[in-house]
């Protein structure tokens, strides 16, 4: 099949829809499919200030939310625009689009398409602050998420709880495949540890916590911090190194300067995805501290399941899709959300007895192996593809 993946986010960008998109390209190419993938970064960029950030910021001038609806629709058009163009250099048998308005983008330019669900797009626009609670512009994104689910071809959501979602807001079935990651680029590694520390000055006594989040709400990133004063008491050598960009980014900051934290705690930004192993591998473990926020729960987590797939030990938050693919001390350590002693204490657990967190990394490794590998959702994003084309060619007979 010739294949094109859409989003109307920048691709690649830090995040865990970009890293969905390279991961389940390379497992259908694999499968020997070819795969294009199309963007808003394949639009110029004074096209997309003139169209699409320009009048999005003079309109959240006006009022808070009125700009992201305006950039979204225009990111629509302009992504459209370039569809209409790769279409012409290419016949795509399939669209698979990542987010609800390069559905409608695909859709408006007549292409097959099936729509993959990464989230929930109202609650987290609210959720990051971009649009208020109960306002018209939520509602307006809800409506548009209905609006898509109603009229793609065929759905795929990234966890169970999104396949509920679905139904209950639209009244349609999805098929739930769970993230996944390369299993080939993301394994153990520990022989290259102390290489990887050397490239990037971390200490050989360090006891480093890997955070590889996007800085926002939802993720919960302030709690490792809050969390980090009473782990410091009796093990002054644990270091917190974060990578990822947020609009959460000034309250760590201020947090990390209130508690003295500055020699503690690294904050990288945003980092190419292909370095994020260098990072597993120099670590002794990882958190995925996850929160609730505005109805937004975390999905089947990607960087947890890099984590787990890189053999490293792994502490989350037991909520949403983190609740699937983690057993409680078995695969990896679960702590109840913004609970900071039962985190620190969780922490602390692992820099006593780093014996127990092998032992839970390596299972963690098993299963990877067995039901995260992007060979196998390949398999199973190819025969949602080729229901959606059946059904195309159905309807367009009748």
């Amino acid at each position: 099949m010739n294949i094109l993946l859409a989003t109307v986010f920048d691709y690649p960008h830090a995040g865990g829809l970009s890293t969905h998109v390279t991961t389940l390209k390379a497992g259908l190419e694999a499968r020997g499919h070819v795969v294009d993938v199309v963007s808003i970064s394949d639009v110029p960029k004074a096209q997309q200030y003139l169209f699409a950030k320009g009048p999005s910021f003079g309109l959240n001038k006006m009022k808070k939310g009125r700009g992201i609806l305006w950039s979204r629709q225009a990111r629509k058009n302009l992504l459209k625009a370039v569809i209409l163009r790769k279409a012409k250099e290419r016949q795509y048998d399939i669209v698979n689009a990542q987010d609800v308005f390069a559905t409608f983008a695909s859709l408006e330019a007549g292409l097959p398409t099936v729509s993959t669900v990464h989230g929930y797009m109202a609650f987290e626009a609210v959720s990051a602050g971009s649009v208020p609670q109960g306002s018209e512009e939520e509602a307006f994104l809800k409506k548009k998420e209905i609006e898509a689910f109603q009229t793609t071809t065929e759905i795929i959501t990234v966890d169970q709880r999104i396949k509920e979602y679905v139904k209950k807001q639209a009244n349609v079935d999805g098929t739930a495949i769970r993230n996944f990651i390369d299993i080939h680029a993301f394994q153990p590694e520990t022989e290259k540890r102390q290489e990887f520390r050397t490239k990037h000055g971390v200490s050989e006594d360090a006891f480093v916590y890997f955070i590889p989040r996007r800085l926002t709400k939802k993720n919960g990133v302030i709690y490792p911090i809050k969390s980090l004063p009473a782990v410091l008491k009796s093990h002054p050598n644990v270091q917190l190194i974060y990578a990822g960009t947020g609009e959460s980014l000034s309250e760590m900051k201020a947090e990390i300067e209130r508690e003295g934290l500055a020699n503690s705690v690294r904050l990288l930004g945003a980092i190419p995805h292909h370095e994020m192993k260098e990072f597993y591998a120099l670590a002794d473990g990882v958190l995925v501290p996850s929160i609730h926020s505005a109805g937004v729960e975390e999905a089947t987590s990607i960087s947890a399941l890099e984590a787990m797939g890189s053999g490293i030990p792994l502490i989350a938050c037991a909520v949403g899709g983190l609740k699937e693919i983690v057993d409680h001390k078995q695969d990896g350590i679960l702590v109840e959300e913004k609970n900071i002693p039962q985190l620190s204490e969780a922490m602390i657990q692992l820099v006593e007895h780093p014996e127990e967190g092998q032992r839970m990394a390596t299972a963690a490794r098993l299963k990877i192996e067995k039901q995260y590998s992007h060979l196998t959702a390949a398999e199973k994003y190819e025969a949602i593809y080729e229901k959606a084309i059946r059904h195309k060619k159905s309807s367009t007979s009748v």
